[in-house]
């Protein structure tokens, strides 16, 4: 068996030598088929399929939101109250079923995966919904996980199959019309994934620096489309940045790009990339998905994402997480409240 070695120096996503990394590849492979296979799957503390949750208001007409600031969330609790003293239905719901029910990512490595030795799901999405489920359940283990896609995170909430999605959601205006979301608690942006510099030195590397360079970016995905736009690049599609990753191992993309929590993934599963340094070229925050109606959850949630960013958890979680590959924590994002109830 030979032995990986790190790339060669030279610009970012030069010539490497690609047999020596036979063991890499086959990790990300084999990852890649461990995460894709719990698409649809519901992993929790009691292992039971997701229960649908009951509505707590009587369906009601859309109406439309005004948005001005897809950031700003509604007014936390001036503090977490007792069970006992919660009347809102859903809080209610959710107290005598006993357990929260959470739509989560299971193949974003670092935010939502699914550890293939123990099939739990961890990650940093993962331990903000057990801080949740610990402040208003008493126990960080009393939470379900459904797995779902992308696609799914908007119809699991409007249809009430989910208490509440922790999947790396960025906030939109558009999206304030079907759903609700919390106070923003991360916040992403479209970065690079190069070859890592023998010297351990992160390189800056941006877009225009990849003049005659192939990046991958995922198929159907605006990350795409504003790489086609950047002239001089060619761009290189891919099924999804695990994809991406093996067609990087492979020699045939240079670079990937997407949001740093997903790159942050990527480079965590393969020691020779890291994230560049340079600054995002889009802002993605992030919040907590929820129904429309449940407005006094989102400021039960929004309370505890304050306290938790207040007292030095947030950043426990950060650099549990993420520091390896994206640095020591930031300051956590300001939450941005007053939104009207609707």
């Amino acid at each position: 068996m030979t032995t990986p070695t790190p790339h060669p120096p030279g610009s970012a996503g030069g010539t490497r030598t690609r047999s020596r990394r036979g063991p890499v590849v086959g990790l990300a492979t084999v990852a890649a088929l461990l995460l894709s296979a719990c698409t649809g799957v519901t992993y929790g503390e009691t292992q039971l399929p997701a229960p649908k949750v009951t509505s707590s208001t009587p369906a009601a007409p859309a109406t439309p939101v005004t948005c001005t600031s897809p950031t700003q969330s509604y007014d936390p609790l001036p503090s977490l109250p007792a069970s006992s003293d919660i009347t809102d239905r859903t809080v209610r719901t959710i107290l005598q079923r006993g357990h929260l029910v959470v739509g989560v990512s299971a193949d974003t490595y670092l935010f939502g995966a699914r550890d293939p030795f123990t099939s739990r799901i961890e990650g940093f999405d993962i331990d903000i919904a057990r801080a949740v489920a610990a402040s208003l359940l008493g126990d960080a283990s009393k939470v379900q996980f459904r797995v779902i896609t992308a696609a799914d995170r908007i119809d699991v909430l409007k249809n009430r199959e989910v208490d509440m999605v922790a999947r790396n959601m960025t906030m939109t205006c558009s999206r304030w019309q079907e759903i609700a979301f919390s106070a923003e608690y991360y916040h992403s942006g479209q970065k690079l994934l190069v070859a890592k510099d023998p010297s351990g030195k992160v390189p800056s590397t941006t877009l225009e620096d990849l003049a005659g360079k192939k990046v991958c970016a995922p198929r159907g995905t605006s990350t795409l489309e504003k790489l086609r736009s950047v002239q001089g690049v060619e761009a290189v599609p891919a099924a999804d940045h695990t994809g991406c990753l093996v067609l990087f191992q492979q020699g045939k993309a240079d670079a990937i790009t997407g949001d740093d929590t997903v790159l942050a993934g990527l480079a965590a599963q393969d020691p020779y990339t890291v994230v560049t340094s340079a600054p995002p070229m889009t802002d993605e925050p992030y919040g907590l998905g929820f129904h429309r109606d449940d407005v006094y959850l989102v400021r039960y949630v929004n309370r505890v994402l304050a306290d938790l960013k207040a007292d030095g958890r947030w950043k426990a979680i950060y650099n549990r997480w993420l520091a390896d590959t994206l640095g020591p924590a930031p300051a956590p994002p300001v939450g941005v409240h007053g939104r009207a109830a609707r």
